[in-house]
């Protein structure tokens, strides 16, 4: 499951400091060897030379120590262990059994299925059901993005010339346990071995700072085009701007609405 605000360009950072960024962002891709890179931010040892102000991707404030915004500069994630309580992981599988059962039906909501076994006999459930999206109407879930802390994709990135052999990181991670990752950080899961369900619940977010760019003649000049054709098949508006789509799917989380 996704919520939907989008962050397509930081303000005050074009030129010089956009190639410092990528090359920071093909360390993460490219970096130590996986064994070297510890799954749980207190792993990383921080020395007292490190200042806030030398962090390019984490605020200045009390919600992380140094060592999480430092293991966050190094790595591209970060994990945060038992963020969501156990009554609200109830709270969102109920709520997600409820929209999977269509007893509520959230306005804006997308429901993915299961493209192997869609037109099957089975009654909506969470075993046909693999994704609930745009979620952001409905207060239940959305209550979760508040908390302090063989079918064809389309709308997403792909990535050309991937090598199976770069190091990667694996992380466990228990009930409640939350992952904090770049967004262009390169990241996903294996399939499902078990007999059971594995829910997971995902948010995108980003500064009412930011603002939006034209993606005219840009890599995302494609997902706009894609976008545009879900929404005038959805609610007959043609010609949406990508702007204005995602300025409509967004909602304020923390503090004031800006740019975005």
């Amino acid at each position: 499951m996704a919520a939907t605000a989008l962050c397509v360009r930081e303000p005050g950072r074009p030129g010089g400091p956009a190639i410092a960024r990528l090359k920071i962002l093909l360390g993460h891709l490219q970096g130590p060897a996986a064994t070297a890179i510890a799954a749980y931010p207190t792993s990383a040892a921080i020395s007292s030379r490190y200042h806030p102000q030398q962090f390019q991707y984490t605020l200045d404030n009390n919600v992380l120590t140094l060592e999480q915004r430092q293991f966050y500069e190094d790595n591209g994630f970060l994990v945060i262990k038992n963020l969501v309580p156990e009554a609200d992981i109830q709270r969102y599988r109920n709520q997600f059994e409820r929209i999977c059962r269509k007893e509520v039906a959230p306005l804006g909501l997308q429901i993915m299925k299961d493209v192997t076994i869609a037109k099957s006999e089975l009654h909506p459930d969470e075993k046909v059901i693999t994704k609930i999206q745009d979620f952001q109407d409905d207060e239940e879930l959305f209550s979760y993005c508040t908390m302090p802390q063989g079918g064809v994709n389309i709308m997403f990135h792909g990535i050309q010339d991937y090598d199976i052999n770069q190091p990667r990181t694996h992380l466990v991670m228990e009930k409640g346990d939350t992952v904090f990752f770049h967004p262009l950080l390169i990241h996903g899961s294996g399939r499902n071995k078990t007999q059971g369900f594995r829910k997971a619940i995902s948010c995108h977010f980003a500064s009412s700072n930011c603002y939006y760019t034209d993606v005219k003649g840009t890599s995302q000049e494609n997902i706009e085009k894609e976008i545009q054709n879900i929404i005038e098949k959805k609610y007959g508006l043609p010609n949406m701007s990508l702007k204005d789509t995602w300025k409509f799917r967004a909602r304020t989380v923390k503090g004031e609405r800006i740019n975005l």
